[in-house]
């Protein structure tokens, strides 16, 4: 099971996850040319440990694992994964 990125994610982008996550499954970075044209920061599905670093690290609230992201923001968890599919 993976962690997801949800709604509270929007508008921020807060790096401060990008900087804690262990296997670098969290995009796009600063550096990224895609970074200025989404609205959030996903993490790959296929990547991520579950080593919940990304959950503390986040200053809105806005990691949850996958069985715990709360029933409003479901949808993030396909967000998310097609995130990484048009990569």
């Amino acid at each position: 099971m993976a962690y997801v990125i949800a709604e509270p994610c929007i508008g921020q982008k807060d790096n401060s996850c990008t900087e804690v996550c262990p296997v670098d499954c969290i995009h796009p970075t600063p550096d990224e040319p895609d970074y200025d044209k989404v609205e959030q920061l996903y993490i790959d599905p296929e990547e991520c440990i579950d080593c919940d670093a990304c959950v503390e690290a986040c200053p809105v609230d806005a990691c949850f694992a996958e069985d715990q992201l709360p029933d409003e923001w479901a949808q993030f968890a396909a967000i998310n994964a097609e995130y990484f599919t048009t990569k």
